[in-house]
């Protein structure tokens, strides 16, 4: 999940992430994912697999 968010945080930082928190733990998790740093070639393959998504 945390990649997930981080994901979405680094394609456009005025986007507004609303992930369900069930507990503190899943907070902290959440919370976490906005000091994860994507490389560009990690950035790049997950924007592919968004697009074959559709």
């Amino acid at each position: 999940m945390q990649v997930a968010l981080a994901w979405l945080l680094q394609r456009s930082p005025n986007i507004l992430l609303i992930p369900g928190t069930s507990s503190v733990g899943h907070l902290r998790e959440n919370m976490a994912s906005d000091e994860l740093v994507l490389t560009d070639d990690v950035l790049a393959t997950l924007d592919s697999i968004a697009q074959k998504a559709g």
